[in-house]
């Protein structure tokens, strides 16, 4: 079980420093209307830390599917949400300063997962049927259409609802990750999940990057941390078997909401920005 925290830890890492990457390419990349415009991805690809932010996410999600594999989707999201700690970190080498919040909730999110390793009962996901796959290639097609409406909203609904979607997306790829049985090629053609993954990690991406580019980066990706962490957890719980050790129940719940709340408390590194100027003497 402690290899697949391991693994869970790689994956936070590898996100976390990519979005470093991707933020400072967003950042540069024009934005050409008003709604949601997929050659937005288009347009990133063309730059090169966004490609290498690319690898570190593909390097992440690998890393977070051996972590599906004996991991409760509990503590795999928390410590996915974790990644804003390593973020805000590695936001250090663009100059950004960190103040005592800052180190106090990356520590605060270090106990969080400490808790929720404590806790979790590493054993397999409980089987699903092909109707619960479906269901979740439904679901991705529903995201779609709620991501695209949140792009044509108003300035202040737009940018919690499409920070909310990229989280529920994310969420998407985590519960059909979790729930892939075979990974064989001709096994994963044939499997719903397999393309509910693939979809929803690129609406996932898109909606995310909308949402930083017209719209307040904390807000963006609070948001993005609620819709990642609290329903793919409870989908878990409920439907694919996720426990706790006997009796450590109050211990995983006290380190999830440790975990999320102190991520919440670093949202506003979602995007980093270049520290400013200090003023002439």
């Amino acid at each position: 079980m402690w290899w697949g925290l391991l693994c869970a830890l790689a994956a936070a890492c590898a996100y976390g420093v990519a979005s470093v990457m991707q933020a400072m390419a967003a950042q540069a990349t024009a934005v050409d209307s008003d709604g949601i415009d997929p050659r937005l991805l288009v347009r990133v690809l063309k730059q090169w830390k966004f490609l290498v932010g690319l690898g570190l996410d593909t390097l992440g999600f690998v890393a977070q599917l051996a972590a599906l594999r004996v991991l409760p989707l509990f503590v795999v999201q928390s410590a996915l949400a974790a990644s804003l700690a390593v973020t805000a970190i590695a936001a250090m080498a663009l100059g950004v300063k960190l103040g005592r919040r800052e180190w106090t909730a990356i520590a605060v999110v270090c106990v969080g997962l400490a808790l929720l390793g404590a806790s979790a009962e590493g054993e397999g996901s409980d089987p699903v049927s092909l109707g619960f796959k479906f269901a979740l290639v439904g679901v991705m097609v529903l995201l779609g259409v709620a991501g695209m409406m949140a792009g044509k909203a108003s300035a202040r609904v737009r940018t919690p609802a499409l920070g909310l979607v990229a989280g529920l997306s994310f969420g998407v790829v985590a519960v059909a990750g979790r729930v892939i049985s075979d990974f064989a090629p001709l096994a994963l053609l044939t499997d719903p999940a397999f393309y509910s993954v693939a979809a929803a990690g690129a609406l996932a991406m898109l909606f995310y990057a909308s949402a930083l580019q017209r719209g307040s980066v904390t807000t963006a990706t609070a948001m993005m941390v609620i819709g990642e962490t609290v329903l793919p957890s409870l989908v878990g719980v409920i439907a694919l078997g996720d426990r706790t050790k006997p009796g450590f129940a109050l211990v995983a719940i006290a380190g999830f909401a440790l975990a999320v709340a102190a991520a919440l408390a670093l949202a506003r590194f979602g995007e980093p920005a270049p520290a400013e100027p200090e003023p002439a003497a």
